[in-house]
């Protein structure tokens, strides 16, 4: 008897699915909310506010306020119900999760029109985005001036890297080389790479990357203008 009850309890234990572990891991979408909401946040000090709610915080970005809570809830309890969050520590908790709490230094390959605007763009450095180190392969270019910067040979980029403790590397070099720059970044240590360059780029596993690509967004805008009011099957046959 005893026997038998053991072997039913076995079956039911075997017969019981098993709870898949929660990932730990946060997706690029809330990471990119958070950023829009360290900006919300940011507005917020400026007009002097020190408390907010989830649901001012979504309509500010366009989403509801479960959606801020649920991102927010990766990182642990923030705010009480009823009384919103603290505007200052909120922001700063935000600022450590983007890792914003502290400076980066960065290098520019490209000393292009976009290279140079990237250089003079004064937001990177004010949220601790230090541009030390800028590099092209153009002889034409190099050892001239980029803003208070001098622009390096590409092909001293390692030794160089590693002197100024570069962690992010921004990539503003035409399509056709872009590829064999990150190479080459990814070669010399650089495990974070912000790419302007009109392509896809590939790296191994381990390095980050993010694309800007502003001839897809402003084809995005361009297709909201053109299928405005059109079903996606209508569009070709209008």
């Amino acid at each position: 008897m005893a026997e038998e009850q053991t072997k039913r309890k076995l079956r039911k234990k075997n017969a019981r699915p098993k709870r898949q572990k929660a990932s730990n891991r946060v997706s690029d979408a809330t990471v990119k909310r958070l950023s829009k909401y360290y900006r919300t946040l940011q507005n917020a000090l400026s007009a002097e506010k020190t408390t907010i709610s989830s649901e001012e915080i979504g309509r500010l970005n366009g989403l509801t306020a479960a959606q801020v809570r649920k991102d927010l809830s990766f990182f642990g309890a923030f705010g009480r119900r009823g009384l919103g969050y603290s505007v200052v520590d909120l922001h700063r908790a935000i600022s450590r999760i983007l890792g914003l709490h502290r400076t980066w230094n960065v290098c520019l390959v490209g000393a292009g029109n976009i290279g140079t605007a990237l250089v003079h763009f004064k937001q990177f450095a004010e949220q601790g985005f230090l541009i030390k180190c800028v590099f092209d392969s153009d002889p034409q270019k190099i050892g001239k001036a980029v803003g208070s910067l001098k622009v390096h040979d590409f092909s001293q980029i390692k030794p160089l890297i590693e002197e100024e403790n570069i962690k992010i590397a921004v990539v503003a070099v035409p399509a056709f080389v872009a590829q064999k720059v990150v190479d080459q970044l990814v070669d010399a240590g650089i495990r974070a790479i912000l790419n302007f360059a009109p392509i896809s780029i590939f790296v191994p596993k381990g390095v980050a990357v993010r694309n800007e690509n502003m001839a897809i967004e402003i084809e995005a805008l361009s297709y909201a203008l053109s299928s405005k009011g059109q079903k996606p099957r209508q569009i070709l046959t209008d």
